[in-house]
């Protein structure tokens, strides 16, 4: 979970410097490994240098964390110098943990700049291909290779992407920004035009930091929250913020802003539905899509409780990784009984947990957590989803202890029929016979 940010001028007004420094100090929690930025597109008539990345004293003053790590291989633009895009991250090591991995990331040419959070699960398949093509690379990231990739497909690489991702991208020869988002929009990207300015990031906080953004409520999108427990399309909760659509990319190009939908859902019924290809086919991509995504530098855990998803997950995962570090949060019991009793999944995590011998950690929730976790809650998920749940917040506190990634089963109920007090209803006005 990286942090990404950038402002660009959609006039020839010069961005604030010191602006993308608040953005990513907003969003400093996301990524405490590194911090970077760069000034890229200088105001019209201006000569000299197309780039510039601000030294760690440079942005000290608006990221005071950052102490001096190095940062800013670039030197002083020499003068004062006006720049209309800056871009900004705060990165979360999980791939190639030197600062060959620092971001923004460029080319050799340095005609390329990318801000990227996420991970790209066929990251090695196409970096292969790539280098067939000639491309070198200089660090082990998936970063380096969507970089690539553009140089090679253009704004059609996100199309060959498997994965989770957010990023925006520099190209400037053609002094084109291009921002992305996952087919499903795992990773978040919000981004609102703020008195000429566009200004995006992976959270609200930050583009709430810049000077001029509303704090007002989106009242439309309030009403279908109380609705229907969620937002829909771009709109947010909050006035003049959007969050970029998944499978969608926006480009933007002399402050002209298109926005283009690279991927659908496609629900074509299947050839052969026999129950053992289906079978077969399911444990097929289950243990492909864990494959890959255990790919990792640092250490990697999975959430665990006595539901079919994550213990499937927790399963396939245990094969690949020796005592496995697994996570559970249970209810406190105390006068408590029959239906509220089952929420607690305490005992069936740690059945599972001796059955693949993983290394189990679990905390209990008690009655009056809600009063402390709320605020902080809200803080984290700021524009609300429907999902929202507290005891999440205090597993994922338990799981950063140890580790960096973890693995969930969220989505297994959407996926395969699940909450079934939500089909009684249809099941009894059904004949199945028919």
């Amino acid at each position: 979970m990286c942090g990404i940010a950038g402002i660009y001028s959609l006039s020839d007004r010069a961005v604030d410097p010191f602006a993308i420094g608040r953005l990513c100090e907003a969003q400093a929690h996301r990524g405490p490994d590194d911090a970077g930025s760069v000034l890229l597109l200088p105001v019209r008539g201006q000569s000299g240098p197309r780039w510039w990345e601000p030294t760690a004293h440079d942005l000290s003053r608006a990221m005071p964390d950052l102490e001096t790590r190095g940062l800013g291989q670039a030197g002083s633009p020499g003068g004062k110098r006006e720049y209309r895009l800056a871009l900004g991250h705060r990165r979360l090591a999980v791939l190639d943990l030197s600062l060959a991995g620092h971001q923004p990331m460029t080319n050799r040419s340095r005609t390329v700049w990318l801000t990227y959070n996420g991970e790209i699960y066929n990251h090695l398949e196409l970096k292969k291909e790539l280098m067939e093509k000639g491309y070198e690379f200089f660090s082990t990231t998936d970063t380096e290779v969507i970089l690539h990739l553009y140089e090679e497909f253009g704004a059609a690489c996100v199309e060959r992407l498997n994965g989770m991702f957010a990023f925006a991208l520099w190209d400037d020869p053609r002094e084109t920004l291009l921002l992305a988002r996952d087919r499903y929009g795992i990773k978040p990207l919000y981004y609102g035009e703020f008195a000429g300015y566009l200004v995006f990031a992976s959270e609200v906080k930050a583009i709430l930091s810049m000077q001029g953004a509303s704090r007002q409520v989106n009242v439309p999108a309030l009403v279908d929250y109380f609705t229907f427990q969620n937002t829909f399309g771009e709109q947010t909760l909050f006035q003049g913020v959007h969050l970029l659509e998944p499978g969608h990319t926006v480009t933007i190009q002399d402050g002209l802003i298109e926005r283009r939908r690279y991927w659908d859902f496609n629900f074509a019924p299947q050839e052969d539905p026999a129950e053992e290809r289906c079978r077969e086919r399911l444990r097929f991509l289950l243990e492909d899509t864990i494959k890959r995504q255990l790919v990792s530098d640092v250490p990697v855990g999975a959430y665990l409780s006595g539901g079919m998803d994550s213990g499937s997950i927790t399963a396939l995962a245990a094969n690949s990784i020796p005592r496995l570090m697994t996570f559970t949060g249970g209810f406190d019991l105390t006068n408590v009984s029959g239906f509220e009793a089952g929420f607690d999944e305490r005992k069936d995590a740690e059945v599972l947990s001796a059955l693949l011998k993983t290394e189990h950690y679990q905390m209990v929730f008690h009655a009056g957590d809600l009063e402390w976790a709320l605020p902080r809650v809200i803080w984290a998920i700021e524009d609300l989803r429907v999902g929202m749940c507290y005891p999440y917040y205090y597993t994922a506190r338990l799981a950063s202890q140890f580790v960096k990634v973890v693995l969930a089963g969220t989505g297994g109920d959407e996926i395969f029929a699940g909450y079934p007090w939500r089909y009684k209803a249809v099941a009894a006005a059904s004949s199945f016979e028919a």
